[in-house]
């Protein structure tokens, strides 16, 4: 049975890992978190603590689900945003070399500055505007640099089983008969369930390098927003507005790329898995709610 270390295990992709493995009886998983009741603790930007449990366990590979994934505070937490998202993977990459295990590590399209007008393929060069996005391409300089073999997947706009846009906007609208969204913002919604698929089927292979996996098509915010409330059938009214109208009204808050659409180029070329449309993706979604 093939050991998998899961960091971030309770994270809304860690969950959509385990339940897809979790009935795979090639694979024994092993959930990891900091601080986290009930799972095995793991601080990822300790090397001493990682070396140690990955020289214990031996496994076939790590998953690191792991990441400060709060986009504005990164801007007031850069040290520990550094720590968890440049020099977390650092560690699991030097670990996983030494026992030659394969590692996935998940990063994002905000390493792009999003002033594109195309979908950005992997081999468009990053260019974050945000610190979130900075030390993700810092995290994924590391892994280039210390893992030996390595599927390093850029997704956006996750949602799944845990805190996420998606609940965000169905909790307002049991309070809101309309609420205000961004639509100069352009990405593609990506199921939880849907990436987990493609590490599942990427993890056995040869198939090494950067990958982008987002579910396929793109939208705003605002048109995120509009077909969730179809799905879900409320009536509340999404009132477009602009970035630069947002910021006004919430100055704490980071730049984001206004275009971050993905192309999943790599996948395509190697004829690996395909993620779904997203407007298939989220009605299947609402159906396992």
């Amino acid at each position: 049975m093939k050991k998998i270390i899961i960091t971030g295990s309770n994270g809304q992709l860690g969950r959509a890992i385990s339940r897809l493995y979790g009935s795979d009886s090639a694979y024994e998983l092993i959930n990891t978190d900091f601080n986290v009741e009930g799972i095995p603790n793991l601080d990822i930007t300790d090397l001493d603590s990682v070396l140690d449990f990955v020289r214990t366990t031996r496994p076939y590979a790590i998953i690191n689900c792991a990441a400060h994934t709060n986009v504005d505070a990164c801007e007031t937490q850069a040290d520990l945003a550094y720590k968890i998202n440049a020099i977390g993977p650092r560690n699991l990459a030097i670990a996983s070399s030494e026992t030659s295990s394969r590692l996935i590590h998940i990063s994002t399209d905000y390493v792009f500055a999003g002033d594109g007008t195309r979908p950005y393929t992997e081999f468009d060069s990053p260019a974050p505007i945000a610190m979130y996005g900075k030390t993700k391409l810092a995290g994924e300089d590391f892994v280039r640099q210390f893992a030996d073999r390595f599927y390093m997947i850029r997704t956006a706009w996750l949602y799944g089983d845990g805190k996420n846009f998606v609940k965000t906007m169905l909790r307002l609208s049991e309070s809101h008969d309309e609420i205000s969204v961004v639509n100069d913002q352009i990405g593609s919604p990506t199921c939880a369930d849907e990436l987990a698929r493609v590490i599942f089927a990427l993890l056995p292979t040869e198939n090494y390098g950067l990958f982008h996996g987002t579910c396929e098509g793109m939208c705003s915010w605002a048109d995120f927003a509009r077909k969730i409330f179809e799905l879900a059938g409320v009536k509340t009214k999404v009132n477009p507005v602009s970035s630069s109208r947002y910021k006004e009204m919430n100055p704490a808050s980071a730049d984001r790329p206004a275009y971050s659409v993905l192309e999943n180029y790599m996948l395509k070329l190697t004829g690996s898995y395909m993620f779904a449309d997203w407007e298939k993706a989220i009605t299947e979604y609402f159906a396992k709610m």
